[in-house]
């Protein structure tokens, strides 16, 4: 039996506003993808990331979190 969790990432201002990531199959010739999700503003939005556009989105979010001053 595995547990089922819902991992979510709120908004700083608004914890009604999120963001998620999943892997999904695909039913097209994308096979996997990365599938982010979420909610801003009451509006819902979906992206879909290949692996190699996925690793890149991941090193540029690493590279502005470090740039943060502490």
């Amino acid at each position: 039996m595995s547990a089922k969790i819902d991992l979510k990432f709120l908004d700083v201002d608004s914890s009604a506003d999120f963001i998620s990531v999943e892997k999904l199959e695909t039913e097209t010739d994308l096979g996997e993808v990365i599938h982010l999700f979420g909610s801003c503003d009451s509006e819902e939005f979906v992206l879909w990331l290949d692996k190699p556009t996925a690793i890149k989105f991941a090193k540029t979010l690493r590279t502005q979190i470090n740039k943060i001053q502490d």
